[in-house]
């Protein structure tokens, strides 16, 4: 057995493991980074730790952190009624406002994770407020950011039409937006239905103007998403400091003295949010330093807030993200990646080819990085891609293209992708398990779906 070989089985087998036994599937993969990458690979630890993604991490810590800071001064609460009087009360239209706003901010160039890391909080919150489901809310976030990022001004517009150049083929941004944001729309369309939205139609906020439940992440539970001290810590603090009368995210708001001043406090929070989307959309700053930088500065406001923040980070989480994404980066140095992309580029049929590349594209970008998959694997496509339709001697690149970049981009609603990340730290009023294995079967389905679908629409037909 070849050493790409053993890294894909070292991969498969910490699915099974983590999902037969309560553990974090991140530790599993630290280890089988470790032990493949040193074992297998010849590397050393510093070449295996070159695959931490310190940006994600930075990113997850970042926005969970002071999302929890304007969770527990009532800032979340505050704006969530704002919105619902925006909307007049119609429940049904609170994700659709979440999925077009997260599009539009993809669409005029904002990164995806940039949009989820702004919207899903406040989505999901609107979420655990009025009985929609958490899990719906989520997705449609995450398929409205990837329905918009194919616009000729977008980030993966950008890259995928520079690649496209530079590859000498065929270009039409135009066909490869409308095919992303088409598809997540459908996608999205269908989510809603199946998931409870039509309901929601009959309902008005009066009908389930209910506190927030108490967030599953200040819980200790067990299983895989076992929580250290600092969660039980998190959790005494909240109690001793909060009165469990008033209205408020944590259904609780902060006693005396830390009642007086809130509204300012919860002004000054809402600048910061405004902040952080003004310098990572349009100054391309790095939406985790930002973030932290942005969660010091209320600190410093009410200090006291600090411990309770700190302790709703979502460290489970994050520990599995970076586990992952660590192995992958091992697999990744070990030429496993382009191994798997040539061996499928190398068949003789091209339609065939042009599915497995699909395949293949979805499979890597629900665990690694989107961009890097459009930018190894489109190249790879050059010998039987043409510039007419399809047919036996080759298919069509539009076609592909299309095809390729929604089969890669799609799959990101995994939780082990930045958005999918993302979407599960932020959620609030449910089990973090149960959840998370929800998101991971979903994630599972669209990236065996999606491919066929999409390569049926844009490359066979």
């Amino acid at each position: 057995m070849t050493s790409h070989w053993i890294s894909i089985c070292a991969l498969a087998s910490m699915f099974v493991i983590a999902t037969v036994l309560p553990i974090n599937m991140g530790v599993i993969a630290f280890v089988g980074a470790f032990l493949v990458g040193t074992l297998v690979a010849g590397m050393n630890a510093k070449a295996i730790m070159a695959g931490f993604p310190a940006d994600l991490f930075l990113t997850l810590v970042g926005i969970t952190y002071l999302f929890a800071l304007a969770q527990n001064n009532g800032t979340i609460d505050w704006l969530v009624k704002l919105a619902v009087r925006a909307v007049r009360g119609r429940i049904a239209a609170i994700p659709w406002i979440m999925f077009f706003i997260a599009a539009a901010l993809t669409g005029v160039g904002a990164v995806s994770p940039a949009a989820v890391a702004i919207i899903a909080p406040i989505a999901l919150g609107f979420a655990a407020k009025y009985g929609i489901n958490p899990l719906m809310m989520g997705l449609l976030v995450i398929h409205g950011a990837q329905g918009g990022g194919f616009s000729p001004i977008s980030i993966y517009g950008g890259i995928t039409n520079k690649i496209v150049a530079t590859a000498g083929l065929p270009l039409n941004p135009i066909a490869t937006m409308a095919a992303s944001l088409a598809v997540n729309l459908a996608v999205a369309m269908a989510l809603f239905v199946a998931m409870g939205g039509l309901k929601l139609a009959r309902q008005r906020t009066g009908a389930r103007n209910t506190p927030f439940d108490l967030p599953q992440v200040a819980h200790g539970q067990g299983g895989a998403q076992v929580y250290g001290n600092a969660e039980g810590d998190s959790l005494a603090e909240e109690r001793r400091t909060a009165a469990q009368t008033d209205d408020s995210l944590m259904n609780a708001a902060p006693s005396t003295p830390q009642a007086e001043g809130a509204r300012w406090y919860q002004a000054v929070t809402v600048i910061g949010l405004l902040t952080l989307a003004v310098l990572t959309l349009f100054f391309k700053q790095d939406i985790g330093f930002v973030s932290i930088t942005i969660g010091l500065l209320l600190t410093l406001m009410a200090p006291n807030l600090q411990k309770r923040a700190l302790g709703q980070v979502s460290w489970p989480e994050i520990m599995l993200i970076v586990g992952v994404s660590t192995f992958v980066g091992v697999m990744d140095k070990m030429g496993t990646i382009d191994f798997v992309g040539h061996s499928v580029a190398a068949l003789t049929s091209p339609l065939m080819a042009a599915l497995l590349l699909c395949f293949v594209g979805a499979v890597i970008s629900a665990f690694a990085s989107s961009t890097a998959v459009l930018g190894s694997l489109i190249p790879l496509a050059v010998p039987f891609l043409q510039g007419g339709g399809s047919g036996d001697a080759g298919v069509g690149a539009v076609g592909f293209i299309a095809a390729m970049a929604v089969s890669s981009t799609i799959v990101d609603v995994s939780p082990f992708s930045t958005n999918g990340a993302l979407v599960l730290a932020n959620a609030r009023g449910v089990n973090r398990e149960v959840f998370f294995r929800q998101l991971m079967v979903y994630g599972a389905a669209v990236t065996l779906i999606a491919p066929v679908v999409v390569w049926l629409l844009f490359v066979v037909l």
